[in-house]
């Protein structure tokens, strides 16, 4: 399964976002890729997330293969989505 995401955390996807991201992805089975820019990045390494250099309001695809797809996709999205200026606090990677 895959979806599109509009990048909006303020800084793109940048130290702490990518942070929150890569950790909600860490917590499923499944596998889970970001592709921006023509290069793919496994989501699970905060480095390869930091390396595509998403800049705030861009685009991204985001891919999830494996059981709990659907509700995988909506928590990273939440994780990605600061419109409304919360930081991402409490939307994803909570315990």
């Amino acid at each position: 399964m895959e979806k599109r995401i509009k990048v909006q955390t303020g800084v793109g996807l940048h130290a702490r976002p990518a942070a929150r991201l890569v950790a909600e992805a860490a917590k499923h089975s499944c596998r889970v890729t970001v592709e921006y820019g023509g290069r793919v990045a496994d989501a699970k390494s905060i480095l390869q997330v930091l390396a595509l250099g998403v800049k705030d309001g861009e685009e991204i695809l985001v891919r999830v293969e494996g059981d709990g797809d659907a509700e995988v996709l909506e928590a990273l999205a939440a994780c990605l989505d600061d419109s409304a200026g919360t930081e991402g606090n409490g939307r994803c990677c909570s315990s």
